[in-house]
């Protein structure tokens, strides 16, 4: 089947093929009764318009490219959900791709996005080094690093206080009462685990409390690997009262070694995550957690991505986020 063009739409109508494209990017001088009757040949010829074509014609692809390390992971398919309505609220797309926490698969993403020729990159990075392994492509595109803070580094970045998250997490619990509080689940390979890290020793100091930390062998926050993890744990004497858990996927895995252990929570054990993802909030789990406000999140991202796009001069911007606690059923109030 041979393909409508531009100029069969422009002979059927009667007009130039310039007054169709302008009648279908909205210019003005054009009348409504034309561009109305041009919209209706479209529709009726199923033309679609050359996004290529047009985007060598007005520099912009309206697309912005998405780096996630694992769209499986609940944080990050929610984080992109909210990332894509705030571009398409802006009029752009959005290309998601997964870096698997791969440096190499990282940056041959990121220049894929750049031959692909999209207007900037929205980026989770894959470890704590991929700000210097891309450090000599950041400059061809706009960019803006999401939930790593970079601290003084001269590229944009939007994060949530990490480490002042893990601090008042430790700060709720002792206020329950806990005073043997373990954290669970550190990665290795990532600023926003260390920070998290950080925060609890910072807090665990300032109450007088001594730090008990299991962490994460394993690659992955995810589910599975939390439950795994939390298996080991169990299998051992219990010296503490609550687990402060780095994130909520790990927080999950938690949950379901502790059903098969007969531990019960909060009644035995007091348990708070860190994220805010939607499963921790279902009524039989009602997850106690620090949250990061996702949708905040995206939409500073998309902002400060499109102010580096159409502004050139804009130079960059670190902006840090206030987490919040969020109060369920995973956590109680104990005398010890």
């Amino acid at each position: 089947m041979k393909q409508v063009t531009i100029k069969d739409v422009a002979r059927a109508a009667g007009v130039s093929y310039s007054t169709v494209s302008r009648a279908m990017s909205g210019s003005p001088g054009i009348s409504e009764k034309t561009r109305a009757r041009i919209v209706q040949l479209c529709e009726e010829m199923n033309y679609t318009a050359n996004a290529v074509a047009r985007s060598m014609v007005m520099k912009s692809t309206k697309l912005l490219g998405l780096i996630v390390t694992d769209i499986s992971n609940p944080f990050m398919s929610e984080l992109a959900y909210y990332i894509d309505g705030q571009a398409r609220a802006r009029g752009y797309n959005i290309v998601l791709c997964n870096s698997l926490r791969s440096l190499e698969q990282e940056r041959g993403l990121f220049e894929l996005m750049i031959s692909r020729k999209v207007d900037g990159v929205i980026l989770l990075p894959a470890e704590s080094e991929s700000y210097s392994t891309l450090g000599a492509l950041l400059p061809r595109i706009p960019t803006v690093f999401l939930g790593e803070n970079l601290k003084d580094a001269p590229e944009s970045y939007v994060a949530v206080d990490n480490y002042r998250g893990a601090y008042m997490g430790v700060e709720y619990l002792y206020k329950l009462g806990h005073r043997r509080i373990l954290y669970f689940g550190k990665r290795r390979g990532s600023s926003t685990h260390q920070l998290r890290s950080d925060g609890y020793h910072a807090a665990c100091e300032a109450y007088g409390l001594t730090p008990r930390c299991l962490n994460n062998t394993f690659m992955s926050t995810s589910i599975k690997y939390g439950y795994q993890l939390a298996q080991q744990l169990f299998a051992q004497p219990m010296d503490y009262t609550a687990i402060f858990a780095a994130t909520d996927t790990n927080a999950l895995g938690i949950i379901q070694a502790a059903e098969e252990r007969g531990i019960r929570i909060p009644e035995d054990l007091s348990l708070l995550g860190f994220d805010n993802i939607r499963d921790g909030a279902l009524p039989r789990i009602g997850l106690t957690t620090v949250e990061q406000p996702k949708k905040l999140l995206a939409s500073m991202a998309v902002d400060s991505l499109l102010d580096k796009i159409e502004n050139e001069q804009s130079g960059y911007a670190h902006r840090i986020l206030t987490p919040s606690v969020v109060e369920r059923s995973t956590c109680r109030a104990i005398e010890e």
